[in-house]
């Protein structure tokens, strides 16, 4: 099959054996010695520029408005069935915070204000109805004070504190405004409250490459947080961090044993051989090895689109060193040839024969897949072009392990048992030989015979409606999808050193989400207005704007009903009602020509006003020239972070549109601003769609790249333009398949599955290669059409079908992962493996019949 320069080659590596072995291992040395030279860190699959007016805008922020470099974690109490604004439940959170003020190593991750809560803003309180003498220079009073003037009050006193300070109209002491830490179900004025927030404000001491120590310390506030009250969590990157960490450790800890029996299992059916498994496990080594020098030596940083490069290559490598061995297996049955079982070869003189005749679709596959990937390095993305180098690397690493080194290493390895031990390697090939597998694999063949017509046509039928189910599958990114999950029920009953941990941060994450205002880009989105922001009807949009959102929208409202968004109105707002400055209460009132408590006229001179009384306020609303010429105003709309990055930038870009609109309709006529949504949520909107273009146009490119080669091999070894397509087709059928799967069960087509159905062309590609191999070679020597497929199908099929159990049943088991990225690499892996595996015996078998009879009639040469 593959002619005199594979046959060469293949008698070359047989006669060399030992030093291949040899220059193969030191050339490896070499190679992973990349490892050592430091690791290049991690990266962001987001790390990159996209020109969009939703990321210009970041940028005039970020210039403009600065940013809070602080971290900010939320400790959420609550009892649905009952209240959490007694008095011993805040008194039970101000203990907890001078526990941790309490703690040096907890107290040296605080940043002022340290930690503020509802609990903070009632003993303030307190302590200013007692005595308005003792507080501290900046007018809040000592942990300790508050905790004592708390404790003091009778429970009659306290009730009245309470509704002192829960009054709508009340003018409290400090700057905290109490209903900023209550729930959006809670009822202004009411004294009881299912839920109360805390912030705990943290520095960002870390540096660029490393965890900040905060995230440690929100671990261990957790559980004095746990500690103190029977239902209540921490939100934070720490926590995050920690229990995604865990969730990933208590995966593989039960994972690995089961996949690696799988894969043991499968392996020993298939070769039966304890020799042949440890051999492709080396094999296995080779390739890994070559990785994570290659990774070392081009300082490629890590990313989690990364992570299906490995997998691919394992998949790959169980697939080349299934064919190595099986092929090799056949010539030393003497089947191979004749099919008859004829005298048994030599170790080497078999290796030669079955290596020649499988070398060609190794090295095929390999430039085919391995250029397809390498495709994607035209990408803008640093992340997709470090995938593509990578895999490229990898998989031509996959051809030095099992298309050089196996072939050698297993003819020394057959010579020493067999020669000195006394021991016949001579084993039988799966599939080939009579059995339920060959009974299977030989049904297939007739079946593709006798009705190849209604075959082909009913995987085009599946591969349409795959694609239609496509079109409705869910594109969007979101973070709580990355959240671990609780273990299920069977979870309990594993021996200790497996039991997984109990996770309930996606529940604690939605709850937090769906019931406060978070805090930072993950809690909040923007709206930046540029043009005449100073016109008198710019403040009306954005005030009716935010009366206007709907509750089902993922823009927070707040307690009352509007909109939780921030903006120049609500510090204009804020600065009269303080009462501090009666004198700028009044000129806004004057202004005020509709009565909103907001003006309407010489906008201008009250901004500059603004300025002078609360620069700070001022500053994070409104950005301003060195001659105080006002040029932008932010807006910062608290959203509901368990919804997707795309839903937030959808109702942002709402919001932001309307406030447009109605700025134009109500000025002058002569108004002309621009709103443009922006933010950490709304900018990941926009890289994951650009990301995920990519990767569809990735696709686009690779089928392309592999179309070309295919046609070009084909046409050269044996002159056909139709046999490169012909081997495509089932690759793409399986590639519709797959997304109609996805779509049926739910699972999200975004950047990060996008990279994992990568696998489903990898894997594909060198599926079909072998068996068009195979086809071509038997059919050259078969006396019949009917006896060529059967021998491609028993044959390649059978190496086929073990690569395509192993690999998938080993993959598979990912889906029972705690991690839910875990799990969906599992499920998509294992399906983009069997149905790469079903298309290339079922359809690939039916068109080769199709494009014989098309061609010729009957079974003769083109």
């Amino acid at each position: 099959m593959g002619g005199p320069v594979a046959q060469r080659y293949a008698d070359w590596i047989a006669t060399h054996s030992k030093l291949v072995v040899l220059a193969v291992l030191l050339v490896t040395s070499v190679v992973a010695a990349g490892a050592t030279l430091g690791d290049a860190g991690s990266s962001d699959v987001g790390q990159f520029e996209i020109d969009s007016e939703e990321t210009r805008a970041g940028e005039f922020v970020r210039d403009n408005y600065g940013g809070d470099d602080g971290i900010v974690a939320q400790i959420v109490v609550r009892n649905e069935s009952g209240d959490v604004l007694t008095q011993e439940s805040l008194l039970e959170g101000l203990y907890l915070q001078r526990s941790v003020r309490d703690d040096e190593t907890l107290n040296a991750t605080l940043a002022e204000p340290g930690t503020v809560g509802i609990e903070n803003v009632v003993a303030t309180a307190a302590v200013h109805a007692s005595s308005g003498e003792t507080r501290q220079p900046d007018g809040v009073p000592s942990l300790d004070r508050q905790i004592e003037a708390l404790e003091n009050l009778d429970r009659r006193g306290f009730e009245q504190l309470l509704e002192r300070v829960l009054d709508p109209d009340a003018e409290l002491p400090g700057e905290q405004d109490p209903y900023a830490f209550l729930p959006r179900s809670y009822d202004p004025g009411e004294t009881s409250a299912e839920a109360r927030l805390t912030l705990l404000f943290q520095a960002d001491d870390s540096g660029s490459n490393a965890d900040p120590p905060a995230y440690d310390a929100q671990v261990e506030i957790d559980k004095l947080v746990e500690q103190r009250f029977d239902d209540a969590f921490v939100f934070g990157q720490g926590i995050q961090d920690d229990a995604s960490s865990r969730a990933t450790g208590d995966s593989f800890a039960i994972i690995t044993p089961f996949a690696l029996a799988l894969i043991v299992f499968v392996l020993g059916i298939t070769y039966r051989d304890v020799l042949d498994i440890l051999l492709a496990f080396v094999g296995i080594g080779i390739v890994m090895a070559w990785l994570a020098g290659i990774m070392g030596w081009l300082a490629i940083p890590m990313n989690v689109i990364l992570i299906a490069v490995p997998f691919l290559l394992i998949g790959l490598s169980i697939d080349y060193a299934l064919h190595v061995v099986m092929r090799y297996r056949e010539a030393r049955q003497g089947t191979l040839e004749r099919g008859d079982g004829g005298e048994h070869l030599s170790i080497r003189a078999a290796m030669a024969l079955g290596f020649g005749g499988v070398v060609l679709a190794l090295a095929a596959a390999t430039v085919s897949t391995g250029v397809g990937f390498l495709s994607n390095v035209v990408s803008p993305l640093p992340a997709i072009q470090d995938f593509a180098v990578l895999s490229a690397g990898g998989i031509f690493a996959t051809f030095v392990a099992f298309g050089v080194f196996l072939p050698a290493l297993k003819i020394e390895v057959d010579s020493v048992v067999e020669n000195r031990l006394g021991r016949s390697r001579a084993k039988p090939a799966f599939g080939v030989e009579s059995g339920l597998a060959n009974a299977v694999l030989e049904r297939l063949a007739s079946l593709a015979t006798r009705a190849p017509v209604a075959i082909v046509a009913v995987a085009l039928v599946l591969a349409v409606a795959g694609g239609y189910s496509a079109t409705t599958i869910d594109t969007e990114f979101n973070e709580a999808d990355f959240l671990p999950q609780d273990a299920p029920d069977w979870a309990e009953y594993l021996p200790g050193p497996l039991e997984p941990g109990t996770y309930t941060i996606a529940d604690d994450f939605e709850y937090l989400s769906d019931n406060f205002q978070l805090r930072g880009d993950d809690g909040q989105s923007q709206v930046l207005i540029r043009g005449d922001v100073t016109d008198g009807s710019v403040l009306s949009a954005i005030d009716n704007a935010s009366h206007a959102v709907e509750s089902d929208s993922s823009i927070q409202l707040a307690p009352g009903g509007q909109a939780a968004i921030d903006g120049p109105h609500t510090v204009l707002r804020d600065a009269v009602d303080s009462g501090d400055n009666p004198g700028f209460a009044a000129r806004v009132a004057a202004n005020d020509t509709d009565g909103d408590g907001l003006p309407e006229e010489n906008v201008t001179a009250i901004y500059a006003e603004l300025f002078e009384i609360d620069s700070e306020a001022a500053s994070n609303v409104l950005s301003r020239n060195e001659d105080g010429t006002i040029t932008s105003a932010r807006l910062l709309l608290s959203v509901r972070s368990s919804e997707s990055a795309q839903t937030i930038a959808g109702d942002t870009r709402a919001f932001a549109t309307q406030v447009e609109r109605d700025a134009a309709d109500n000025g002058d006529g002569t108004t002309e601003i621009t709103a443009v949504a922006t933010g950490g949520t709304v900018t990941t909107a926009v890289i994951q769609d650009a990301l995920l273009e990519t990767l569809i146009e990735a696709f686009a490119v690779t089928l392309v790249v592999i179309l070309g080669f295919l046609t070009a091999l084909f046409r050269v070894r044996y002159g056909s333009w139709s046999l490169g397509p012909v081997a495509l087709v089932p690759v793409v059928v399986a590639l519709a398949w797959l997304l109609g799967a996805m779509s049926v069960l739910g699972v999200s087509f975004n950047s990060e599955t996008a990279v994992i159905t990568s696998l489903a062309i990898g894997l594909g590609v060198d599926y079909s290669i072998h068996a068009s191999e195979r086809f071509m070679d038997e059919r050259e020597r078969a006396e019949s059409l009917a006896s060529a497929l059967n021998r491609t199908i028993t044959g390649t099929g059978g190496a086929l079908l073990a690569s395509a159990a192993t690999t998938a049943a080993a993959f598979g088991v990912l889906a029972f992962a705690l991690s839910p990225p875990l799990q969906r690499f599992g499920i998509v892996t294992g399906l983009a493996i069997v149905f790469a595996f079903v298309a290339v015996v079922t359809m690939l078998p039916g068109l080769l019949v199709v494009r014989e009879r098309l061609l010729n009639g009957r079974f003769t040469e083109v």
